[in-house]
């Protein structure tokens, strides 16, 4: 029941969002693929690199430390609302693939959370990670260039979760982070920034 109010929720929201933005998806055929001809000389707009899918992961780290199986649980289900909450779609367990004294972890445990969004659940997301999300994290200077890859895709790591609207840091049972990764179409790095960059992604000039 929850969940489907979780997803009532954000996809209200998105609505919101609408009216007050020019849409990811309709910047990127209004503006961006113009902008990235002129610049790189592309043959067909269909060369034009794009955005493939966003993929959403968290460890859970030292959150289930020395915890016994049944605050694991907890931990985990906290977690899974909150993600489910914030992208609209229930995110996967992960487990370990070997045990690991020192980090306390052994094969097939559970140590993260995953999520996969494509389509317009990947467009409603990202619209709101650039003109909601980021504008609320603390001491924000712009994303470094150092977080792109040579294939131009993008990892934004959020310190904690709350910082998305669709959590109330006063009702949130636990507060984690997690790692954003932007997969494009791009064929190099130069090609990635300027796509992530037309869009509206906050990216320093020099990082």
């Amino acid at each position: 029941m929850r969940e489907k109010e979780n997803i009532a929720f954000v996809k209200n929201a998105a609505r919101r969002y609408k009216v007050v933005m020019l849409r990811l998806k309709e910047k990127y055929k209004k503006e961006v693929i113009a902008a990235m001809v002129k610049k790189f000389g592309y043959k067909s707009v269909m060369a034009v690199p794009k955005i493939k899918k966003v993929v959403i992961n968290t460890g859970f780290g030292k959150l289930i430390n020395a915890k016994t199986s049944g605050e694991q649980e907890k931990i985990y289900k906290i977690i899974l609302d909150d993600l489910a909450l914030i992208c609209a779609q229930r995110p996967i367990l992960t487990k370990a693939k070997k045990s690991i004294a020192g980090f306390k972890t052994r094969e097939g445990m559970f140590i993260g959370a995953m999520i996969t969004l494509r389509g317009k659940k990947m467009h409603d997301f990202l619209d709101r990670v650039i003109h909601v999300a980021i504008p609320r994290s603390r001491d924000f200077r712009g994303i470094e260039l150092k977080s792109f890859d040579e294939k131009g895709n993008l990892t934004i790591p959020i310190k904690e979760h709350i910082i998305f609207p669709e959590v109330s840091p006063e009702k949130a049972k636990a507060i984690f982070g997690f790692e954003i990764t932007v997969v494009t179409t791009a064929k190099t790095r130069e090609e990635g920034i300027e796509l992530l960059r037309l869009l509206g992604f906050p990216i320093k000039k020099n990082g």
